[in-house]
């Protein structure tokens, strides 16, 4: 579990770094910030893989000592040719998904004792958070530049590259990094609690704190 885990982070690693590299073309359009964002958000990832490295040395264990999948990878390699499609498929979904499997990852680890483990799973899942909610501030700027509606565009890019959203969701925390239900959940047609021009500033204050909490971990 934690060397699963270990394994996610520094994919993850690598996954921010590729999109800073990858998309450098494409900087007069995105700006400075965007790079500069992604090299935030491998900077952390880079320390969640040191404390779940850490972690494995001091069970007796360290990262490669077990097989591991290439199912990250395969994402990213879907949307390399499209901005819109990387921050859809990876921070939307794929991170998102941390968002899910964190709080139950949590308590199981409580439930076999091991506090330690638990604490240090609690800490990234609050960290990836705010990890999603930079993707989907970057999703909207990229639709408002291309004059597309954002959910339609999300929901358009995941058939097209066959993405799959499974639940169980952990609304709070979707709620909390932004993500609309009705962009992920069909069976939620609630109305929005907001305008997305409000949601956008929103997360315009989630990212800057983002930044500031870098810098302070750097």
């Amino acid at each position: 579990m934690l060397h699963n885990l270990a394994h996610v982070e520094l994919n993850a690693i690598d996954l921010a770094w590729d999109t800073v590299v990858r998309f450098s073309h494409l900087r007069d359009e995105l700006g400075d910030e965007f790079f500069a964002d992604f090299a935030r958000v491998a900077d952390d990832e880079s320390r969640h893989f040191a404390w779940c490295s850490q972690r494995l040395n001091e069970l007796g264990f360290r990262y490669g000592d077990m097989p591991a999948h290439n199912f990250l990878w395969r994402e990213c390699e879907k949307s390399s040719e499209d901005v819109a499609a990387r921050l859809a498929v990876i921070p939307l979904v794929q991170e998102a998904r941390g968002l899910d499997a964190g709080p139950r990852l949590t308590q199981k680890l409580v439930g076999f004792g091991d506090h330690r483990t638990s604490h240090i799973v609690a800490k990234i899942a609050e960290e990836e958070l705010a990890h999603v909610a930079v993707g989907l501030y970057w999703f909207l700027q990229v639709c408002k530049k291309m004059g597309r509606i954002p959910r339609a565009i999300f929901k358009d890019l995941l058939e097209e590259y066959g993405v799959e959203l499974k639940g169980p969701f952990n609304y709070a925390a979707r709620d909390e990094a932004g993500i609309p239900r009705d962009w992920y959940d069909g069976a939620s047609e609630q109305e929005a609690k907001s305008e997305l021009s409000e949601e956008h500033d929103r997360l315009a204050c989630i990212v800057a704190m983002e930044r500031e909490n870098s810098e302070s971990n750097s």
